[in-house]
């Protein structure tokens, strides 16, 4: 490529990223900079989910570190935090994460209590899980995935009641219809694909004695995925 522009050098980074190849995007990120091509804020997003795709807690640490002091001329912006939030929770840096969501200047948006949910069940933090689940319901009160979530997180921990009662709350805001036809926004279910998945991975489906499930969540993406709002995933 005879010229090459912030904008190539952000196409071929976020491939690599996508590709979960976090050395090889942090290699070519380092001769952009050589060559004196000026980051801009996409390339650093592009960086910040190489690192969080490939496990790179120290490097993406860094490159957010750089942010916060001003290297790059702008400060970290809201999907910034998003992906560094998600970078630690996948780690296992669970507090960590949730110590930079308390510190950001602004909201923290469904995307970085999402993050902070899906590595929460990664890692079997059924304390915090619950406590990011409750702020995405507060966040959108009619999204049927967070509830479904919850509700099983709740079976897990052997709350039998907490779960019947959010199914009781999915109930009253009409939330338990066919799910075939569900209108959660396709924004949350963007959102929320890796969660439910890695959700969908972690444990079997939750019964109680009577043999009523509780566990929701891959009648949920399957219904998604015929219509369309995710991609065809294998749940069986």
């Amino acid at each position: 490529m005879k010229c090459r522009n912030v904008y190539s050098w952000n196409a071929v980074i976020r491939g690599l990223a996508l590709a979960k190849s976090g050395e090889e995007a942090l290699r070519l990120f380092l001769i952009m900079e050589r060559e004196n091509v000026k980051p801009d804020e996409v390339t650093l997003l592009a960086m910040l989910r190489a690192c969080a795709y490939s496990g790179m807690v120290e490097q993406g640490r860094e490159i957010f570190s750089s942010l916060m002091s001003g290297k790059y001329g702008f400060p970290p912006g809201a999907k910034h935090y998003t992906c560094t939030v998600d970078l630690l929770a996948r780690c296992g840096h669970l507090e960590d994460a949730l110590s930079m969501i308390k510190e950001m200047p602004v909201e923290p948006t469904k995307s970085v209590w999402g993050a902070l949910l899906a590595g929460c069940r990664l890692h079997g933090n059924r304390e915090l899980s619950e406590f990011a689940a409750w702020k995405l319901i507060a966040l959108a009160p009619r999204n049927s995935a967070y509830h479904v979530v919850l509700a099983n997180l709740y079976g897990e921990m052997g709350r039998w009641n907490d779960a019947e009662k959010i199914q009781t709350l999915m109930k009253e805001r009409g939330l338990l219809k066919d799910l075939g036809s569900s209108s959660v926004e396709l924004e949350d279910q963007k959102d929320l694909l890796e969660l439910l998945s890695a959700v969908d991975g972690a444990a079997p489906p939750l019964t109680r004695g009577r043999g009523s499930t509780l566990s929701m969540e891959k009648t949920l993406l399957r219904a998604l995925s015929s219509n369309g709002a995710l991609p065809d995933a294998n749940l069986d």
